[in-house]
């Protein structure tokens, strides 16, 4: 993408989260997707707004993106946010398939203005022992049945 077309994209990324959340409602970020050097989706964090913990910019962009091109493979589009994703973001782009984020913020300036983002990154690479929430594995018989019976489907579609 043109430098100067990515810097339009990110100032828009940023505009959207000022505008966005100068009320107090919303979070102060904002993302927008393009595809082909074209805007074709936008979001800014409506965790308030909807009562949705899952409502970050990023998201609501990846999900706008997908029914404007009628797809969820992203991989042949750019995301530009405000800041840098938290992990559940980051993890949404990639399973968006999108193989270029820019973003604007850090993770740091997130933390200083309050948010999780940082601690979320470092708790991320703890081990499972070591995280906040408990994470406890309760195996049994079935656990694998639902992907014995995905993997046996040949109608099936993948992702």
């Amino acid at each position: 993408m043109k430098d100067q077309l990515s810097e339009k994209y990110i100032k828009m990324a940023i505009e959207l989260a000022i505008e966005h959340s100068k009320e107090g409602i919303n979070g102060p970020f904002g993302a927008v997707i393009t595809h082909k050097d074209r805007l074709v989706a936008q979001g800014w964090n409506r965790v308030h707004e909807w009562k949705d913990p899952t409502a970050h910019a990023e998201i609501v962009a990846i999900r706008a993106a997908s029914q404007s091109l009628g797809r969820f493979n992203l991989d042949d589009c750019c995301l530009f946010s405000s800041c840098y994703p938290c992990p559940m973001c980051l993890a949404a782009a990639y399973w968006a398939g999108i193989k270029t984020v820019y973003y604007a913020a850090t993770a740091r300036d997130a933390d200083k203005a309050g948010f999780l983002d940082q601690k979320l990154i470092d708790e991320m690479c703890k081990s499972d022992k070591a995280k906040e929430i408990d994470l406890i594995r309760l195996e049994t018989v079935e656990s694998f049945k639902p992907f014995e019976q995905w993997l046996a489907n040949p109608n099936r579609l993948k992702y």
